[in-house]
């Protein structure tokens, strides 16, 4: 989930003090000509009265508590029937899928920013210092490596490789036996984007990223080298802020198709292979895209869900009794669609015509990071508060 606020803005030109006081002022200026300014923090507007629902097809099935985030947007990981947790303070908690009993605990020995990166024995994550650090499944440390930039996003382990993707765009290739670096991509970005913990996707050797411009890149994972360029939304308005169009969730990969939604801009999907644009649509999201076989969901940043047609874009149905709740990205889980919203519920929609059939409350924070793991849905929360959910 992108938590749109004034603080939510990255600066490439600019101190992050100095540029807290300039956003905060564009913003104060410019709010009412601003897609989705009613979702800065500091908002009156009061979020969308909930419907009563006399059953409810969502459960809880377990709940565990792990560390506060701290402001940041952590993300789970899964392997060898665990849960690995990262908190800000705590270092890396894992925990039994089944009853989410802490089963053990790495020390990271710093602050950490980001999620979990898993593969095989491999246990990674980062912090906001740039710094990457990698354990094996018995918590010892492995390697330190230090990358030139804030980490947000969760480490993706790739063969030989280990992703870190930085705030401000870049992604670099470690070593995944001692950290090395092996290269780092970059390009130009505006002076203002959105601060989020997006991080990417890796399929048969391409990883694919979004950007700001509402682009969406290929890029080689062995050698770095982009193999495309996308366009889904171009930006427009006359200010920085009004032209901040960035691509802020994690593409999707489906078949054929890359799918991505763009904040003050479009939702759409492109071909993996070339990145034609096949369809977009005049949907903002500042979160993630979610696929099933026949639907692309996706919560705008008004908090209306959309079901599109996957193959042309065709809204299939609308819900638009979540507004203004700060929505997250979807997920499409056992024929059903899950959401969680900042006020820590987590939302149960119909994919045949977006009814809400289900709700479960977590602990009253933001829902954070909302995943499939096996046959339950995992929820993390801004308290630290994991939950297994189930469906019926």
């Amino acid at each position: 989930m992108s938590k749109l606020s004034a603080s939510a803005f990255y600066s490439t030109s600019k101190p992050s003090s100095a540029f807290g006081l300039t956003c905060v002022a564009m913003a104060a200026i410019l709010c009412t000509a601003v897609a989705g300014c009613g979702l800065f923090s500091g908002s009156k507007l009061k979020p969308a009265v909930l419907p009563d629902l006399k059953n409810s097809d969502l459960a809880i099935v377990w709940s565990s508590s792990v560390g506060k985030s701290a402001g940041y947007l952590f993300t789970p990981a899964f392997a060898d029937k665990l849960i690995y947790v990262a908190t800000h303070k705590s270092g890396i908690v894992a925990l039994s899928d089944e009853g989410g009993r802490q089963v053990s605990q790495i020390e990271a020995g710093i602050p950490l920013a980001g999620g979990v990166g898993i593969s095989d024995n491999t246990v990674v994550v980062a912090s906001n210092k740039g710094e990457v650090l990698a354990f094996d499944s018995a918590g010892r440390s492995v390697w330190k490596s230090q990358v030139s930039g804030e980490v947000l996003a969760a480490p993706v382990i790739v063969g030989a490789n280990v992703i870190v993707r930085t705030a401000d765009g870049r992604i670099f290739a470690l070593n995944r036996a001692d950290g090395k670096r092996k290269w780092v991509f970059q390009r130009a970005t505006p002076a203002l984007t959105l601060r989020t913990n997006a991080s990417v996707v890796v399929n048969r050797g391409t990883i694919y990223a979004g950007y700001a411009g509402g682009k969406v890149i290929a890029i080689e994972a062995e050698s770095g080298k982009p193999t495309w360029e996308a366009t889904i939304s171009t930006p427009r308005g006359s200010t920085e802020l009004e032209r901040v169009a960035d691509v802020a969730g994690i593409p999707v990969l489906d078949d054929s198709r890359i799918c991505a939604a763009v904040y003050q801009g479009r939702t759409g999907c492109v071909e993996a292979l070339n990145g034609n644009v096949l369809w977009s649509r005049e949907i903002s999201s500042a979160d993630g895209v979610a696929i099933d076989a026949k639907y692309l969901y996706v919560a705008d940043t008004e908090g209306n869900v959309y079901a599109l047609d996957k193959t042309s874009g065709a809204t299939v149905w609308k819900q638009d009794k979540l507004q203004r709740r700060e929505l997250g990205a979807p997920l499409s889980f056992k024929g059903k669609v899950l959401v969680g919203d900042a006020t820590g519920l987590v939302h149960l929609l119909s994919p045949e015509n977006g009814e809400l059939i289900g709700r479960v409350s977590t602990d009253g924070s933001e829902v954070v990071a909302l995943l499939q793991n096996g046959d339950k849905a995992i929820v993390q929360t801004a308290k630290g508060g994991v939950y297994a959910l189930s469906v019926r």
